[in-house]
């Protein structure tokens, strides 16, 4: 619903409104970087394993049952993998990546130094998280490429902090034995994270063409909760294996794959909670209130422009449902709109629809901020929350475009802009301007994959 009617187009020609800036150029460049940095991460992944195998393969395996132990554990971690079960679907294998972790930490093996290297740990986590993840590629739901490019280069980028000092004797003489060595461990469990959340973020800017900071924000956020349990069990399953031996790899597996059982509960709950939103935006079309696919386009729309403004995952996907149920305050019509455009509507009669959509959305039990949107949507400008205003832009944008026939998306964009004096905030118009830019103008996403697949990060060391 978009309170106001946008003035009337004037003539191009005329040189008085300023048209759409698609900047074919910049999206080239954009495009260009993606494909760089995808082509870097891969071939430097992929040489990376080429050379760990072949100097695995020419100077034999160093303490084969250890190997063995740790690889039977990251094969175990990848088979339990749990799809989608956190914020922005991100699939995760706690116990794989903890036991990777473990192994580029490793010194010792119940009081003996052991004297595998960085290759060995290359190769053994490449080859077990294969082994283990062959049932998931053979269904078609397997990690992508870049996410085994990034767990190598995460585990590689450990062993190489670790093992050439310790193999070296330095670490032995810097720090251990005592609580620095601990320290020390900790710290480079710390620079791996942060390593791995920028190469997430930079993967997921090549793929999307999304914001940087924002998406590396997200990743840092990601790292406070299974994260920080990846690391701290790596960590101490390294310490533990140094002086009980490789019996005190089972002991420790079991907190994870409990947490493990947990993320697919928890993934189950919120498939049950997204489905149950899908209906409700659903609702209004199916009794021809609104348009079909509208509340889906409006919520990918105001997911792109959301993303655009730096928000953060969570506060995207409340922004999602929130659009997702825009317009079900129609409910309480006794006749439709024609197109679900309220815009027609006096202002008292929009605000009264959107205050009865929030109050049906608080009986869902959905987020009470979802509800807050939804009501606030026809409030004036000044008083509403950026979400409302960006609800409101997106779900002008797509009225425009249905009424305005092949030359929709233009002319939708000219009439935003010249009612960003009352009724649309600039930033977020513009904001708008640069999605549809990106994703061609006028492209329209089910808001079930807006987001990206997978999450900004996959499988990797911390997820």
């Amino acid at each position: 619903m978009t309170p106001g009617r946008p003035p009337e187009v004037p003539d191009r020609a005329a040189g008085k409104v300023p048209g759409p800036r698609p900047a074919p150029a910049a999206r080239a460049r954009g495009s260009l970087l993606g494909r760089l940095t995808v082509v870097l991460v891969l071939g430097s992944a992929g040489s990376l394993t080429v050379w760990a195998i072949g100097l695995t393969v020419w100077a034999g395996v160093h303490e084969r049952g250890t190997a063995l132990a740790f690889g039977l554990l990251i094969a175990v971690g990848e088979l339990a993998r749990t799809g989608g079960s956190t914020e922005g679907g991100r699939d995760t294998a706690p116990l794989a990546a903890a036991g990777a972790l473990a192994y580029a930490l490793l010194g010792e093996n119940g009081g003996g130094a052991t004297h595998h290297g960085v290759a060995q740990v290359v190769t053994v986590t490449v080859a077990a998280g294969l082994l283990g993840g062959l049932p998931h590629l053979a269904a078609g739901r397997g990690p992508a490429p870049a996410q085994l490019a990034r767990r190598t280069l995460s585990v590689a980028f450990a062993a190489v902090c670790f093992q050439p000092l310790y193999n070296t004797g330095a670490l032995a003489d810097l720090v251990h034995p005592g609580p620095v060595y601990a320290l020390w461990m900790t710290g480079v469990l710390m620079v791996t994270a942060l390593c791995d959340a920028v190469l997430a973020a930079a993967l997921a800017r090549a793929r999307t063409g999304w914001p940087f900071a924002p998406l590396l924000r997200d990743e840092l956020r990601a790292m406070i909760g299974i994260g920080s349990a990846v690391c701290a069990t790596g960590a101490v399953m390294a310490l533990t294996v140094a002086v009980a031996g490789l019996w005190a790899l089972p002991v420790f597996s079991l907190p994870l794959l409990l947490t493990q059982l947990s993320l697919r509960r928890y993934a189950a709950v919120r498939q049950t909670y997204r489905q149950t939103i899908a209906s409700l935006a659903r609702s209004t079309e199916i009794a021809g209130y609104t348009p079909h696919g509208h509340a889906r386009a409006v919520a990918a729309l105001s997911r792109a422009v959301g993303r655009e403004l730096g928000l953060s995952e969570s506060a995207l996907t409340v922004l999602e449902h929130a659009a997702l149920m825009h317009d079900i305050g129609q409910l309480s019509l006794v006749d439709p709109v024609p197109a679900g455009a309220t815009a027609s509507l006096p202002t008292e009669a929009q605000r009264r629809i959107a205050r009865l959509g929030g109050a049906v959305v608080r009986q869902t039990g959905v987020d009470p901020q979802v509800a807050l949107i939804v009501e606030r949507q026809a409030d004036p400008r000044c008083e509403q929350p950026l979400a409302a205003r960006i609800v409101r832009t997106a779900n002008a944008y797509d009225e425009l475009v249905r009424a305005q026939g092949p030359g929709g998306p233009l002319t939708a964009l000219e009439r935003l802009r010249l009612a960003t004096g009352h009724d649309h905030q600039p930033e977020v118009v513009e904001a708008l301007a640069r999605a549809l830019a990106q994703r061609g103008s006028g492209a329209l996403l089910p808001w079930d994959t807006a987001r990206p697949p997978g999450g900004a990060a996959g499988a990797g060391v911390v997820t």
